[in-house]
C-alpha cells in the first residue's frame, strides 16, 4: 500500500508540473524590426513616424503588436507597418491598411508573415488614416486611427 501511495504521489506531482508548464504563457521573442526598419526593408529609403502615428494592438490589457504610420519626405510616400510582439518568427496572419482621403478603397498588405506587414502609397498633400491587425485561430486584434489626419505628410 505504501508503494502505491508513493507512486500515486509521484504521478500527481508529475501531472501538476506538466499542467503548470503547459499553462504558463510563452515568452515572446523580440521582433528584430521596428516600424521604420520594416518600411525600409520592403521599400528602401528613410521613414519617420509621423505625429499621432502609433497605435497599440491589444488583447485585453496586453499589447500584442504595434501599428505605425510613417512618411518618407524624399518620395512623398506614406507607409503603414504592423509589427508583431507575439508569435514573432511564426507565420501568422498580420495586415496593414492605409486609407487616403478622397481615394476610393484602401491599400493593404496582409498575409501569413513572421514579423510584420507593411504597405506604402504616395499620399503627399492628402489626409490619411491607418490600421493594423493580427489574427489567430478565432480572434481578430485591431489597432489604428479611425479619423483622417496628417494632411500633407
Amino acid at each position: 500500500m505504501r508503494k502505491f501511495a508513493q507512486r500515486l504521489a509521484v504521478l500527481v506531482t508529475s501531472a501538476a508540473v506538466v499542467v503548470g508548464i503547459s499553462a504558463a504563457p510563452a515568452q515572446a521573442a523580440a521582433n528584430p524590426y521596428t516600424g521604420p526598419s520594416a518600411c525600409a526593408n520592403d521599400f528602401g529609403g528613410s521613414w519617420t513616424v509621423v505625429s499621432d502615428g502609433h497605435r497599440a494592438i491589444k488583447h485585453g490589457a496586453e499589447t500584442i503588436g504595434d501599428v505605425y504610420l510613417m512618411y518618407n519626405s524624399a518620395t512623398g510616400y506614406n507607409c503603414v507597418a504592423t509589427i508583431k510582439r507575439i508569435w514573432v518568427g511564426q507565420n501568422t496572419r498580420v495586415g496593414a491598411n492605409l486609407f487616403i482621403y478622397a481615394v476610393e478603397g484602401f491599400f493593404n498588405d496582409y498575409g501569413d508573415y513572421k514579423y510584420y506587414a507593411a504597405v506604402r502609397y504616395k499620399a503627399a498633400g492628402r489626409c490619411v488614416r491607418y490600421e493594423g491587425y493580427m489574427v489567430d485561430a478565432s480572434n481578430y486584434y485591431f489597432g489604428g486611427r479611425d479619423r483622417y489626419d496628417n494632411c500633407g505628410s
